[in-house]
């Protein structure tokens, strides 16, 4: 059996399948990247759950596997070379996991495009929509200063007309399913579903976004993502 014993997160949320990949995560949009890529290469894992509720990101035990105290992470223990692999960061995830199971991220120029716009998505799209919810749906609704609500919002109606004019020709951001729609993805719905700021931003000017995003929920392993990790009872 795999020996895990070595990472200290492992004491705080015990693998009973030590032998495979391991995420620690939310069902956020930058949590549910993994889960649904998970989903959809098939690649054998188990689900921790975080429980931002309880500070479970500032325990001791998830610093030692993410110093930066965010979900998602993993624990891979079959890494590079055979070694257990500890990662986080959700588009460096997602990186090694097309290139662990050779699955949404192609060779070639075609690559670049993909990573191009996953770029888009983990520079633009999510920091500006993060924001637009902040600002609309959290406590900065509270703030008479409307300035910074219209800044975001602003941004994140450019940035989407930006992905509206990508996706002029129907199908996925690069032609092919990838890592960019499974990055890309969340955030719409999230943007549009949880954070209710479709008006705001131009939903309703938008060709081709919308059913974009229909495709994208429309997945089973995007359905099945959606939903893990489960909250514990």
């Amino acid at each position: 059996m795999t020996d895990l014993s070595a990472f200290p997160v492992t004491r705080r949320w015990p693998a009973t399948r030590p032998d495979v990949l391991q995420l620690y995560s939310l069902t956020t949009p930058n949590g549910v990247k993994v889960s649904i890529m998970l989903e959809e290469t098939g690649l054998p894992y188990e689900a921790h759950y975080v429980d931002f509720g309880t500070n479970d990101q500032m325990s001791a035990a998830f610093l030692s596997l993410n110093p930066n105290n965010k979900i998602p992470a993993i624990l891979d223990p079959n890494g590079p070379d055979g070694a257990p692999m500890p990662l986080w960061e959700s588009g460096a995830i997602l990186i090694y996991l097309a290139e662990k199971t050779g699955m949404f991220l192609p060779a070639g120029a075609a690559r670049h495009q993909v990573l191009q716009w996953l770029m888009f998505q983990m520079g633009g799209l999510g920091p500006m929509f993060g924001q637009v919810g902040f600002f609309h749906h959290f406590a900065g609704k509270e703030i008479e200063d409307l300035r910074p609500k219209a800044r975001y919002a602003g941004e994140a109606a450019r940035l989407l007309r930006v992905l509206d004019g990508q996706l002029a020709g129907g199908g996925w951001v690069t032609g092919d399913y990838s890592i960019a729609d499974i990055a890309i993805g969340p955030w719409l719905r999230t943007l549009r579903d949880y954070y209710k700021a479709g008006e705001i931003v131009g939903w309703g000017d938008l060709r081709n976004v919308p059913a974009y995003l229909d495709r994208f929920l429309a997945r089973p392993a995007v359905q099945r993502g959606l939903a893990i990790p489960a909250r514990p009872g």
